[in-house]
């Protein structure tokens, strides 16, 4: 019978459930009291998703009779005439009404605040118009001076723009005129003979008014459900990962019982996209009648995307991802770009322009985004945003798909919204693209899309309220906690409760009875699961609904245990994934460099994947700068200091200095670096120069002399070609070679280097790579806190020796094809790059 009722439609009266049996008869005695023709009246439901319910059930229970006009207040009077908003009328269609509440905050002479404060109105607004709505056309002009009476008073002050919004909100919604307002004209009560009114869970006040309107064609009925209360089952979940599993098997085993359909209540969207998401692996036929904000849907971020892209000072990032969805982009050009920003690390679409090798891609890009350079109207922009998607091929994805169609509805993208936009004065307000691109997102957030749904749903999301009238043979209730289903939901609006009396708005009162009445009907579906989670997703306790809590302390002695996981449970025979050692023989293993041979040391495996397969991750081009750049900044910033002072010893060394440090920063960052980004460091940078010069004369006043920096070496060294690049050569005064390596660590790591027991190999490294017979090393430290400071390795010449064997041998091993083992060892786990590749989270013990 519950089938019957939501999928098919009703086949005999024997299918129409007793309540509505009971009050369909109530209407048709009604009418003939009345002397009303049931086809020139109306019975007004509480929402739209009752409608071809009762219609069914009136032609099962009376097929020879006419039937009445079953409607809500906003279908009826859709039927009755066509309503065309005013220029400021407020028309809850998002986009348009916050164009209007920017026009009439900027009136109010806060303009510059005008971003900020057009969504508050808006909603303030919209909760003032219940009211606003209610009543008749002639009457509403006096509603808003009484309703700006309870409202603050202050034009100053801290509270300013609090009053501001308020009574702004309720002139607004005052002098608006509104679709239904056609149902107090004279020819809606002409054309009706009896209004029937079915009750809701929470009052009207449109409703209300109608009734005292049509006093005499009025009768007011009520849905009385007088069924058993159902069984509930509690489940007690961990977090939201298992409360979503939980009660998408909850879902599953109702249906294989043969319960169908069921009901599953949206209280928490994000928790019910995930149940959604997880039936539908397993082809359960769905009903969503709550729908998404269209804003989350593919469709509005293609759009969006394509925005981003084309703002004066976009991202690599934001271009990319628009190429990566136009179609009208070459993939594999589009590939070999972003290869070429990632590896030399261009974050900003301007220095990206600079490349060389890519001009067809970028002049083919450049075309695109130029004509939404400038300033315009709103209204042009609408225009300039469709011949952008028609040009970059995304409109016709647009055109094909049900979201897309959403949004361009929501819009007014197509031919005949275009030309209503040029027709309304507030799209006529110049504006940039950023604030255009602000305010398209704000209309897709606050528009609804609704996908789809097969014709026979097995299960149906809807709002706890709108169980009234409905029949089902289950229904699972997640997000039953204190956060997601309180006793009393909080009111809408910043008011208090005295002006929420005297404005006539639901007081938290109305609420908590109305939330009350649904949880009743809740409890009568003859299977019911509620489930809550024990923590929020911060991890922070989570406690049960006081209607749950309410209802278990209700119960006898062990009348409501917690009901058993209904996941199914499987035996999985553990399968560890075995640590890899694979061979590296028949791939190049030289020419070898210091962090080459690190990687060898720290990890074989490593090393076949960094060196021998040569496989390199793609660096996040929106990083924040981090110590490396800084380092790498500082090792600029010193060559071009050290350059310069070689061509001009004589000069002044802090100007040197300063001018070495802006051409590091053109150099390193490519002008990607966004202002503030470096302080944290640029704020230690004039302590370490000035530390860094003194620490320089002292240096040379022992004898040593600059020779070179970041000097680039490829040397054949016995049976190793060596390679790498040595940060900074200077002469002693007896004309030994000083090799420096710059360190931007704590002043403790470099000195535990060079202890006797060290097994630290860079330094032995540059020795080998320079060839010299007798050179020193060591590490200069330029911590941002600390002094400078040398830290000279010892016996040099017998680590290098040492060193040249192992590697040799090293390399012989890999040769003869050792296993290059994923040893899973030590800190270098904690960052490795490639540890999602040997699956060392993965591995049994071995």
């Amino acid at each position: 019978m519950n089938a019957i009722a939501e999928n098919h439609g009703p086949v005999g009266a024997d299918a129409v459930p007793a309540p509505w049996r009971r009050l369909l008869a109530e209407v048709r005695r009604q009418l003939h009291e009345l002397a009303a023709h049931p086809a020139r009246s109306v019975v007004l439901l509480p929402y739209a998703q009752l409608m071809s319910l009762a219609a069914g059930w009136w032609a099962a229970q009376y097929p020879d009779s006419f039937a009445p006009r079953f409607e809500t207040t906003r279908t009826w009077a859709e039927r009755v005439g066509w309503f065309t908003p005013g220029p400021t009328d407020l028309c809850f269609d998002h986009g348009r009404d916050l164009l209007t509440a920017a026009g009439l905050v900027e009136a109010a002479g806060h303009g510059s605040q005008r971003a900020l404060l057009a969504g508050a109105l808006v909603e303030q607004a919209r909760t003032l118009a219940q009211v606003a709505a209610s009543l008749p056309p002639t009457l509403r002009p006096d509603w808003a001076p009484r309703a700006a009476e309870v409202l603050p008073r202050a034009s100053s002050g801290p509270f300013e723009l609090e009053g501001l919004l308020a009574r702004s909100a309720v002139a607004w919604a005052g002098n608006s005129a509104y679709a239904t307002d056609v149902l107090f004209e004279r020819h809606a009560g002409d054309a009706l003979d009896a209004l029937v009114i079915v009750e809701g869970l929470q009052p009207d006040l449109l409703v209300q008014n109608l009734a005292e309107h049509y006093v005499e064609k009025t009768v007011l009925l009520r849905l009385e459900d007088e069924a058993a209360a159902g069984q509930p089952a509690l489940h007690a979940c961990t977090d939201g990962a298992d409360e979503a599993e939980r009660a998408a098997a909850c879902v599953l085993r109702h249906l294989e019982a043969g319960r169908a359909p069921v009901a599953l209540v949206a209280g928490d969207r994000l928790l019910t996209r995930r149940i959604s998401a997880l039936l539908a692996t397993r082809g359960v036929a769905l009903r969503d009648e709550t729908g998404w904000r269209l804003s989350t849907t593919q469709a509005a971020a293609r759009l969006l995307a394509a925005l981003r892209a084309c703002a004066p000072g976009a991202s690599t990032d934001a271009v990319l991802d628009w190429l990566k969805l136009a179609p009208a982009f070459d993939l594999a050009a589009v590939r070999a770009l972003e290869q070429a920003l990632r590896r030399r690390g261009v974050r900003g679409w301007a220095q990206a322009l600079r490349l060389r090798g890519h001009e067809a891609l970028q002049q083919q890009i450049e075309a695109l985004r130029a004509p939404l350079a400038a300033p315009r109207p709103l209204c042009d922009w609408l225009a300039a945003t469709r011949e952008l998607l028609e040009r970059c091929g995304l409109w016709p994805q647009l055109e094909e798909d049900e979201a897309g169609r959403a949004v361009i509805q929501a819009l007014r993208l197509d031919d005949a919204g275009l030309a209503g936009w040029r027709d309304w004065p507030a799209a006529h307000r110049r504006v940039d693209l950023a604030e255009f691109t602000h305010w398209l997102g704000d209309a897709l957030e606050g528009a609804s899309f609704r996908p789809p749904h097969p014709p026979e749903a097995q299960v149906v999301v809807l709002p706890l309220a709108q169980l009234l009238g409905r029949s089902f043979a289950a229904l699972v209730l997640p997000g039953a906690d204190a956060e997601h289903l309180p006793a009393a939901p909080e009111s809408a609006g910043p008011w208090s409760s005295a002006q929420r009396q005297a404005l006539h708005l639901p007081t938290r009162e109305d609420l908590q009875q109305a939330q009350a009445a649904a949880w009743a009907l809740a409890l009568r579906v003859p299977r019911v699961d509620l489930l809550w989670r024990r923590t929020n997703d911060q991890g922070e306790p989570l406690q049960a609904s006081p209607l749950v809590r309410r209802l278990q302390l209700a119960a006898p002695p062990g009348g409501l245990p917690p009901a058993p996981d209904p996941r199914a449970v499987r035996a999985v025979a553990p399968e560890p994934t075995p640590r890899p050692q694979p061979s590296g023989a028949e791939l190049p293993a030289q020419p070898i460099s210091a962090s080459d041979y690190e990687r060898l040391r720290d990890c074989p495996y490593r090393f076949f994947a960094l060196r021998q397969l040569g496989l390199r991750r793609h660096e996040e081009l929106e990083a924040e700068v981090d110590k490396a750049d800084w380092g790498s900044w500082l090792h600029a910033v010193l060559h071009h200091f050290h350059q310069a002072l070689r061509k001009a010893p004589d000069a002044d060394r802090p100007t040197l200095m300063e001018e070495a440090a802006s051409k590091a920063t053109e150099q390193v960052f490519d002008g990607a670096l966004d202002p503030g980004e470096f302080m944290p460091f640029a704020a230690a940078w004039p302590a370490l120069r000035d530390a860094y010069l003194d620490w320089l004369a002292g240096h040379e006043a022992e004898g040593h002399v600059f020779q070179l920096s970041e000097e680039w070496l490829d040397e054949q060294r016995g049976e190793l070609q060596l390679k790498g690049r040595i940060d900074r050569i200077d002469h002693a005064a007896d004309g030994t070679p000083l090799l420096i390596d710059y360190k931007t660590e704590r002043q403790e790591k470099s000195k535990a280097r060079v202890k006797p027991d060290s097994e630290d190999t860079q330094l032995p490294f540059y020795a080998l790579l320079h060839g010299s017979d007798a050179p020193r090393a060591a590490y200069l430290n330029l911590a941002e806190r600390e002094q400078p400071r040398l830290f000279e390795l010892g016996e040099l010449q017998q680590r290098s020796a040492a060193l040249y064997e192992g590697m040799v041998s090293d390399l012989a091993r890999i040769a003869a094809g050792e296993p290059l083992r994923a040893l899973g060892e030590g800190s270098v786990c904690d960052w490795c790059e490639v540890r999602g590749l040997c699956r060392k989270d993965f591995w049994g013990a071995q």
